[in-house]
């Protein structure tokens, strides 16, 4: 089996390299933009014949949040029309698509965790440019799986963690948002469930997978510290009305994982087992 990766050089793209030389079965096609640009359909379109590629799992895509409100052309191009011509080029093909999607596709205004059949209704211009892409993808491909996870990290490229951390050594106080609440993902995780869902079988539709637990941005950093030994910042809790952004956040973004977890028979790490394992390798 040919397998596409697109966005090789970011978190899930680089954690998915990783366990690569584990799968010899499959040949793995890791490219980000300078090997092929997604927004290119006819490039899409040869590098899929050319390579006789049968699934692709499409980790490319416009994910700053704040500066999406002021991007939407760019974020459209990556988050929308790309997914969409990636579904089209593998259909041709009779192959399947793995589209990572995200939390953001709810506003956050719920209290119990999103299953995947709850009704989207995204609040920014990245949360809707990303439903978008979903959609556009189960359109042109029947193979399509969409995979909704939340606030990723890794021991690759930015992200809160290594933020938290190179911030709690530089300062002696810090600001975090305490009443945001969702579950962090550790992309390690990820790239671990997506290879179990190539090998077992993709079985199409929308799928939520994040780590096991719930805690808010505040608790994450008093976390995070503790790890990694960090003990002379003080972390002080903040409303999200004193740290206005661009794009709205969503308060509530925990996320339901039965259906993953029994489809696919795998078990998710808590939250908290992930981020030591990230820190040490860090």
């Amino acid at each position: 089996m040919n397998i596409l990766i697109t966005g090789c050089n970011g978190q899930l793209g680089n954690e998915m390299q990783l366990l690569e030389k584990n799968y010899h079965e499959y040949k793995f096609f890791n490219t980000d933009v300078a090997e092929l640009d997604i927004t290119d359909q006819a490039a899409i379109d040869r590098f899929v014949s050319d390579n006789c590629i049968d699934g692709i799992v499409n980790c490319a895509a416009f994910t700053a949040v704040d500066k999406a409100e002021t991007s939407k052309e760019l974020c459209t191009a990556l988050n929308t029309v790309a997914p969409a011509y990636l579904a089209a080029a593998v259909e041709k093909r009779g192959g399947w698509i793995i589209q990572i999607s995200t939390d953001y596709v709810f506003n956050g205004k719920g209290h119990v965790p999103y299953k995947e059949d709850d009704t989207p209704s995204p609040d920014s211009v990245y949360g809707s440019t990303k439903l978008a892409g979903e959609l556009g993808v189960e359109k042109f491909c029947q193979r399509a799986m969409i995979i909704r996870t939340a606030w990723l990290y890794s021991t690759f490229g930015n992200n809160f963690v290594k933020t938290m951390i190179r911030l709690g050594r530089e300062r002696t106080e810090l600001g975090v948002i305490f009443d945001q609440i969702g579950t962090p993902t550790y992309a390690a995780a990820l790239a671990q469930a997506i290879m179990t869902a190539i090998t077992k079988g993709i079985q199409p539709g929308v799928y939520h997978f994040s780590n096991e637990g719930v805690i808010s941005w505040y608790d994450f950093t008093k976390a995070i510290h503790r790890i990694a030994g960090i003990t002379t910042c003080h972390v002080k809790p903040l409303h999200t009305s004193e740290y206005p952004t661009p794009a709205n956040r969503p308060a509530y973004s925990v996320l339901d994982k039965t259906k993953i977890k029994q489809t696919y028979g795998i078990e998710i790490p808590y939250w908290e087992e992930s981020l030591e394992k990230c820190i040490k390798n860090l």
